[in-house]
């Protein structure tokens, strides 16, 4: 089975070449996107790192009083106390070179603490967006024209305002010419925008003459390799900042001739509530008018 050419989460599978590699100039990028036990592991491992290589130093030149002699463990506990300004008061620098070394590592310690709080508070201040999508695609008649639908909800409870759904279509498709081209095709859907995204949302695309999906079937689909590509956006009223996801279906993720259960209904107490537990059930559906 081919690999995606999209992650399911929106993110792409292809492998680039030819590109310049510009490692040092998106560390920045580089920190805020990645995932929190690998910027733990980074911070822990350059903190373990100075503190080692400082500690060699000291052993080298010597000069902490109370520090046995030729000891790494009172050089690395002296450089751990020096870097983080601590001061126990039971070892201390007692020689020229012992003092430089002090002072240029605790130069270290005052910019590279500021410099992983700025950064630490970054990457937590970052707003993100948790939205759940539908495992599937389903296809089914809606208000009497087949309409290819799936389901997003926001999983966070908040409220996401000016809430916006952009639907692509990408497949393969042959030119006039006999080339083979990978195509982009926006999808118009019934509705959207949401003003207030707070609940769940059905999102609905009419397969009418307009579409580009009007005429296809489950096996052509497939045989263009079809992928459904989704973006939403909106401001987070928490954040006062804007967010978005993303998610990809493959065409082996449409579901014909199927529809989402209802998950809204009365509770016993009068109320209306949702039960996220259907939230990716469906049951049988027509696909065409009845003759």
């Amino acid at each position: 089975m081919a690999e995606r050419l999209i992650t399911k989460e929106g993110r792409s599978n292809i492998v680039t070449s030819g590109l310049k590699k510009h490692f040092w100039n998106d560390l920045y990028h580089a920190w805020l996107t990645a995932s929190w036990p690998r910027v733990f592991a980074f911070v822990g491992s350059l903190y373990l790192s100075i503190n080692f290589f400082f500690a060699l130093a000291y052993l080298a030149s010597g000069g902490i009083e109370n520090a046995q002699p030729g000891s790494f463990g009172d050089a690395f506990f002296f450089s751990v106390q020096t870097i983080a300004t601590i001061g126990y008061g039971h070892m201390a620098p007692i020689s020229l070179a012992a003092h430089l070394l002090v002072t240029v590592e605790s130069f270290f310690g005052i910019t590279g603490v500021a410099l992983i709080t700025g950064l630490m508070f970054a990457k937590f201040a970052r707003p993100t967006a948790r939205v759940l999508w539908s495992d599937v695609c389903v296809i089914a008649l809606q208000d009497g024209v087949p309409a290819l639908m799936f389901r997003v909800a926001n999983a966070r409870g908040n409220q996401v305002v000016e809430a916006q759904v952009r639907v692509g279509l990408m497949r393969d498709e042959l030119t006039a010419e006999g080339e083979q081209l990978r195509r982009i095709h926006d999808l118009k859907l019934l509705r959207a925008s949401s003003s207030i995204f707070a609940l769940s949302w059905l999102v609905v695309h009419p397969i009418n003459a307009a579409s580009p999906l009007f005429g296809e079937t489950e096996e052509s689909l497939r045989g263009s390799r079809a992928l459904l590509f989704v973006s939403l956006t909106g401001l987070d009223e928490t954040f006062n900042q804007t967010i978005h996801a993303r998610h990809a279906y493959e065409a082996s993720e449409f579901a014909w001739g199927r529809r989402f259960v209802d998950i809204m209904g009365p509770l016993p107490g009068g109320a209306t509530g949702i039960d996220y537990s259907k939230f990716h059930d469906t049951r049988p559906a027509a696909l065409k008018k009845e003759a």
